[in-house]
């Protein structure tokens, strides 16, 4: 009876590797135990059959960045029903031609740096990068970001002109954006600087209800063919 041993041990006898780069082959998913991806170098074998990939790469697994298509309803933080709990992997769409390799440990500590209210839609990204996340905090008022939004009411005059520019909240002059009619009952607004959470009054300061929104797109990366609580890898090319 042989004794069991880590799956780092055992891939340092078969590739004559050292042990930090068994770690790596492991972790970077590219190790079966018995037919069986294993992604933990502590994983303890004994008589199961260990293969390496033939196609397998020495190095670093990279941090994953993902795009959530979350539904209404769903927090993009912490929260009674959060939108992380979506990410998982019989929701990856069908249709994610990023070419990356799904592994477990994508879907570990992820963050949602850029928030999206509750009661919206869309677009939501979570990432494990420091640069992303970087990108959208320090540089988000840099970053166009695109919504629809569903509305009832009538239109005050010169409403639309107020939306591009001109509406004023607790003395602050709202920035310049780019507001205009998709349908009878559809806006499209486009914007920097803006926070998602001031569309709803800014609709209300024209006599416009929202009925719901939705985000499109963030920078140059959009929402797409995305179905509701599906999502996908940001390809590697993918800039935001």
């Amino acid at each position: 009876m042989t004794e069991p041993v880590r799956l780092a041990k055992r891939v340092v006898a078969l590739t004559r590797c050292s042990r930090r780069e068994a770690e790596q082959y492991i972790e970077g998913g590219w190790v079966r135990v018995d037919g069986v991806v294993v992604e933990e170098p502590q994983f303890m074998v004994d008589t199961q059959a260990v293969e390496i990939d033939p196609a397998a790469e020495l190095a670093p697994a990279e941090p994953a960045t993902l795009v959530l298509h979350k539904p209404a309803g769903c927090d993009a933080g912490s929260g009674a029903n959060p939108a992380s709990a979506l990410v998982i992997p019989a929701n990856r769409s069908p249709d994610d031609t990023s070419g990356v390799r799904p592994l477990k440990r994508h879907l570990l500590r992820l963050t949602s740096p850029l928030a999206l209210p509750t009661e919206a839609s869309g677009l939501l990204i979570f990432t494990q990068d420091w640069r992303v996340t970087r990108k959208l905090t320090e540089d988000i008022d840099r970053i166009e970001q695109e919504f629809v939004v569903d509305v009832e009411g009538t239109l005050v005059p010169n409403g639309l002109a107020l939306l591009n520019h001109g509406l004023r909240f607790n003395n602050y002059a709202m920035p310049p954006i780019k507001v205009s009619w998709q349908s009878e009952q559809r806006l499209r607004f486009a914007f920097k600087v803006l926070q998602p959470t001031q569309i709803v009054p800014m609709c209300q300061a024209v006599g416009l209800k929202v009925l719901a929104m939705k985000r499109l797109r963030v920078g140059r990366i959009p929402l797409a063919k995305l179905a509701p609580g599906q999502w996908r890898y940001l390809a590697p090319g993918e800039r935001i």
